[in-house]
């Protein structure tokens, strides 16, 4: 055999291990691009043809499908945190207060379909209820960090509005409500200025 036609076996790993890569985010983005268009409970079936990857591959990248709701979320954890984790502006607390409603509306309208799905699974799933009860601590974390002592030491107003501003609240306002981005979003701020009385702006 020509030695110049021999193939490295690193470069044969290494090219095994890239289609693997490019095998799993296919799958899960086809999951994802299943989910957003409204199929809650999407099968293995499913998403391998949409990912164009055989049946088999799916569970050689996912033991099953709660490890790829896993996997999904983690994504969307992702996208949500760039939303939500960026620096508030360096205002009054109320100011810095009604510009996290606004980059909670952006990331509930982000996670919405994924978060829907995870609800209707997580029944089953030994991943999804923890992801949930992690993220309604983090953003009781963030609107603590923003109120402040006067507020704070107050536990009607804090878990007021701890409710105004959950993922749960603006997914009524959105769908059994039929409310707008817009419309849903006037109505958190305008309880949310309510709760907070004489030092909203």
């Amino acid at each position: 055999m020509n030695p110049a036609t021999q193939q490295d076996p690193a470069d044969s790993v290494d090219g095994r291990r890239q289609r693997g890569q490019d095998n799993r985010a296919r799958i899960v983005a086809a999951m994802m691009d299943i989910v957003r268009e409204g199929q809650i409970a999407p099968s293995a079936e499913q998403v391998a043809a949409r990912a164009d990857v055989g049946l088999r591959t799916v569970f050689r990248h996912f033991q099953d499908m709660d490890s790829l709701y896993r996997e999904m979320s983690l994504v969307i954890q992702t996208q949500v945190s760039a939303i939500s984790e960026r620096p508030l502006p360096e205002t009054g607390w109320p100011e810095r207060l009604l510009e996290l409603v606004r980059r909670r509306a952006m990331a509930f309208e982000t996670i919405g379909p994924f978060r829907r799905a995870a609800d209707a699974f997580r029944h089953r799933s030994r991943f999804l209820g923890a992801d949930a009860d992690r993220l309604a601590t983090e953003l009781r974390a963030k609107l603590e960090q923003v109120l402040p002592q006067e507020v704070a030491a107050d536990p009607l107003k804090v878990e007021t509005l701890d409710l105004l501003m959950s993922f749960e609240a603006w997914s009524r306002l959105r769908r059994e409500q039929g409310l707008s981005v817009e419309q849903a979003q006037r109505v958190v701020e305008t309880l949310v200025r309510r709760v907070i009385g004489d030092a909203g702006v």
